[in-house]
């Protein structure tokens, strides 16, 4: 089977450089996806999933190191980075590549040939890796959203993120559940993602986020699905696979 490729990377001329380099050192390999920030490129992971990831390390919306850590052990990740001290250092104590930019084709193969080995194998745990980045890069100024604006009827509400059950994508709009009532924004759900904290959010369907102090219960239904109950409203939230590690013991 032909390794799947997904890549994250806000630099035009990057992104086809690093598709240009792809294509002659790796033919075989498949890219499934180049996504110009943080949220398409989580996104896309969730539609996808995909073997490889080369992530940008620093992206409009979720960053890099946000949608690493989303991944988790779920696919070989790459690191694209513009950052050569202290990063670098951080790298080579671990498990997962990186690329320096500009992305040179001797280096890209090096870091493939490493992958070729790496596929049939459980990717790296990248905690540890991804704690000494934070520790070592600046930090990106990070706005949380705090109230959200949201059509009910004929009217827009001003809502407190705290009062939010769940949001839940729904065709071209997000509803916004409340306790007793909901609401609908115009922003989908990939696009509030980057503003929504995520120690308070929890993603439990590539559709659905749910507010963790609204959780009652997570429960089986069978041996390969769960759903969640929230206080405040009747609807039983689909667990994706993807995401039952969130409960389990």
């Amino acid at each position: 089977m032909n390794p799947t490729i997904l890549i994250a990377e806000d630099e035009p001329l990057m992104r086809e450089r690093l598709l240009m380099l792809l294509a002659q050192a790796w033919p075989e390999a498949h890219v499934v996806l180049v996504a110009e920030n943080g949220n398409d490129a989580w996104d896309g992971f969730l539609e996808h999933e995909p073997d490889v990831v080369f992530l940008d390390i620093r992206m409009p919306g979720l960053s890099g190191l946000e949608v690493a850590e989303r991944i988790g052990k779920r696919a070989h990740v790459v690191f694209v980075t513009a950052y050569d001290q202290y990063a670098v250092d951080a790298f080579d104590a671990g498990a997962v590549d990186y690329l320096l930019k500009p992305v040179q084709a001797e280096r890209l193969q090096r870091a493939l040939a490493r992958l070729r080995d790496k596929l049939g194998a459980q990717p790296a745990d990248m905690a540890n890796l991804l704690q000494s980045l934070r520790a070592a890069l600046p930090a990106a100024p990070r706005d949380r959203l705090k109230w959200i604006k949201a059509s009910v009827g004929k009217q827009i509400r001003l809502i407190d993120i705290d009062d939010v059950l769940f949001f839940q994508a729904d065709t071209k709009y997000t509803r916004v559940v409340l306790a007793g009532s909901e609401a609908l924004v115009r922003t989908p759900l990939k696009d509030l993602l980057s503003g929504l904290d995520p120690e308070q959010f929890w993603q439990i369907h590539r559709g659905t986020m749910v507010n963790v102090k609204a959780i009652e219960a997570a429960e089986r239904i069978d041996a390969e699905r769960m759903q969640v109950l929230v206080r405040g409203s009747t609807e039983k939230l689909p667990v994706s696979r993807t995401f039952t590690y969130l409960f389990r013991d």
